[in-house]
């Protein structure tokens, strides 16, 4: 980066995502609707993270509920009584006056239900992360840019709305670390290893086990796989470990601060590779091409208590459980949720090279994260983490546990999704599912 971007432009690209934004030709605007008139929404997976989607969207027409789990299922319906109430998420999207679908469902049935309802003409707000492979995450992605002039979509990655990530951007994008060349992230939360949980429970009435299970191998029952995506999502069949979770919130940083799309290489390495659980450590690196603002660019990833090296001193290691930090050529910059530290380089001189912003040249703040997905959908405006942006940023993550399985350095190809160098990785780059599950139904 010879000189900062220009601001103004700057600000007209990355207000929204910094990557693909579009502005959609909505079909409920040429049927002349209202922005003000409610929209229809199906809300799959109604407690935990749905319970906290649910809210987001409750100023809404909630004309479907769906989950697994009868109780759940039953608290949900008090408060929106005229709503019909589903079992199976695929009935549910059968439903006719539905317009827009909120999945908070486990992990390994994000990419069907994303995909499921984007085929069916349906806006789409996803939790993260939004799929459990490099296969999906691909899948989700190329069915929303089918449709990108017609729906509205945006991952649940809810800290992106933040007022910290929008200033983070800025600086990173008006040069004040110089020309950035590499990015570190990390997460210290560190799950559980472990098995497969034994069978020898009975199934509860009031949980549909065979729903639950969806397109993965079937596993009995056990009551320590319900509580909580801690409980479930260290397994390979039902998610993808702390860098599929915290990953998505904290690679985030990486991407919407560098304007990143796909990368060419990745390596990882971890804890002794498990046939049942993700690694409880992981460190990832990634390589990602130029760009038309700066070069070449670094994304390294730290979980399980891994945390890279820190510039100085005044970073105290032991205290910082997750964050991102960002080196230029002239400083760095230390951020996570509400966090931001700006340091000059000791070979890069002072900071005088860099003005801070206009007030008016900021990044709008956001209307909120689910609000930013409702209004898409009424209005045609963008996303801020919208399927194209999110399905990117997941395929990438998730290329790491793919490199940490095999234990290679892949080459990437990321507009065929093959490893050029290593045909073993095609066997974890997808899954197979059990019968009677289709992926783009």
């Amino acid at each position: 980066m010879n000189s900062p971007m220009n601001r103004r432009t700057f600000l007209k690209s990355s207000a929204a995502a910094g990557a693909g934004l579009v502005i959609l030709k909505s079909g409920i605007l040429q049927a002349g609707r209202s922005p003000n008139e409610k929209l229809n929404v199906a809300v799959i997976g109604v407690r935990g993270r749905g319970g906290s989607n649910l809210k987001g969207v409750q100023g809404e027409n909630i004309v479907a509920l769906c989950d697994v789990n009868a109780k759940n299922l039953a608290e949900a319906a008090k408060d929106f009584p005229r709503a019909k109430t589903y079992v199976d998420w695929r009935k549910c999207l059968e439903q006719k006056d539905i317009e827009a679908v909120v999945c908070s469902t486990t992990d390994h049935t994000h990419g069907f239900v994303n995909t499921w309802a984007l085929n069916r003409g349906k806006h789409v707000y996803c939790e993260k992360p939004l799929a459990n492979s490099v296969h999906e995450a691909h899948v989700v992605r190329q069915t929303y840019l089918k449709n990108k002039n017609k729906l509205a979509t945006q991952m649940g990655t809810q800290i992106h709305a933040s007022d910290n990530y929008r200033r983070m951007v800025e600086l990173i994008r008006g040069g004040a670390i110089g020309t950035p060349d590499e990015v570190r992230v990390w997460c210290s939360r560190t799950p559980e290893g472990g098995s497969y949980l034994p069978g020898g429970e009975p199934v509860p009435d009031y949980i549909n086990w065979d729903l639950w299970i969806g397109p993965s191998p079937m596993h009995p029952f056990n009551s320590g796989y319900i509580g909580g995506c801690l409980k479930w999502n260290r397994f390979w069949d039902f998610g993808s470990g702390q860098i599929g979770d915290m990953g998505s919130h904290m690679i985030d940083m990486a991407f919407w601060g560098l304007d990143l799309k796909l990368p060419t290489t990745c390596k990882a390495e971890g804890t002794e590779f498990n046939p049942d659980t993700c690694p409880q450590w992981l460190t990832s690196e990634w390589d990602h091409p130029a760009n038309d603002w700066r070069p070449a660019v670094k994304v390294y990833w730290y979980d399980g208590g891994k945390k890279p090296g820190m510039p100085s001193p005044i970073f105290d290691r032991e205290k910082l459980f997750k964050g991102a930090l960002f080196k230029g050529n002239k400083g760095w910059l230390l951020a996570d949720y509400s966090l931001r530290v700006l340091m000059p380089r000791q070979d890069g001189g002072d900071m005088t090279h860099y003005t801070s912003p206009k007030p008016e040249d900021l990044i709008p703040p956001s209307l909120g994260h689910h609000k930013e997905w409702i209004v898409a959908c009424k209005t045609g405006t963008p996303t801020t983490c919208n399927f194209d942006y999110s399905g990117a940023l997941i395929e990438h993550n998730l290329l790491a546990l793919v490199a940490y399985r095999v234990g290679k350095k892949l080459e990437y190809d990321a507009d065929t999704m093959k490893v050029t160098n290593c045909p073993e990785a095609e066997q974890y780059i997808r899954k197979t599912y059990r019968s009677g599950w289709v992926l783009n139904g």
